[in-house]
């Protein structure tokens, strides 16, 4: 395009010459025609300037945006979980599992789902310094049946709340494990906060090939 503009610009060089010898000495044919081919011109190198200046920043924006870095936190991530407190104190033997998305969004279960059963843990995450995030993230509790009955009859392991935990979490250097502080937080079926939460502390490490 660039090159068409230029060429456009010769032509009309060569064509103010022309006028130029043809015109009548004292008429004023010569300075209209070579004023308009001045503003022509003049507005022709504006736009060239504009086209130069806008490829520049396209281009720089599409290489910022195709070496764009991922998310420090995002990936998989094991961590060894310690509760000081609470109803988890007891267990030696608590670990996590984490998947971060990037966009915010994560998952976390435990090698302790199965007892009593229940779902993964859904929730969210931010990042709240340079190397410090926050996330949280819920699951729904579930309580055992009373009789041996409610197992025979369908009725199996019924709703029991929901817990919340709110982790802190801080990246090491290398990006490759991370420390955290975690408050766990118990609701009932009515989001009435029960018994049963504390803190703990966490050491992950990152899942890689």
């Amino acid at each position: 395009m660039i090159r068409d503009v230029s060429h456009g610009l010769r032509h009309l060089g060569r064509r103010t010459l022309i006028d130029v010898s043809h015109a009548s000495a004292g008429q004023p044919h010569f300075s209209t025609v070579s004023m308009a081919a001045m503003h022509t011109r003049i507005g022709f190198s504006g736009m060239i300037a504009m086209l130069l200046v806008g490829g520049c920043v396209a281009t720089n924006t599409s290489v910022a945006s195709s070496h764009r870095v991922p998310h420090q936190l995002v990936g998989a991530w094991r961590s060894r979980v310690q509760f000081t407190t609470g109803a988890f104190a007891s267990v030696k033997d608590l670990e996590f599992l984490y998947a971060f998305n990037d966009g915010g969004t994560m998952t976390e279960s435990s090698n302790y789902d199965g007892s009593p059963p229940v779902p993964p843990a859904y929730g969210v995450w931010r990042q709240v310094g340079p190397r410090d995030f926050e996330a949280k993230y819920l699951f729904y509790a579930t309580k055992p049946p009373a009789k041996f009955e409610e197992i025979t009859g369908g009725g199996g392991w019924s709703p029991a709340g929901h817990g919340e935990l709110i982790e802190r979490i801080t990246l090491a250097e290398d990006g490759q494990s991370f420390t955290s502080t975690i408050r766990y937080s118990a609701f009932d079926n009515a989001n009435k906060s029960v018994d049963g939460g504390g803190n703990a502390t966490g050491s992950g490490s990152r899942i890689k090939f």
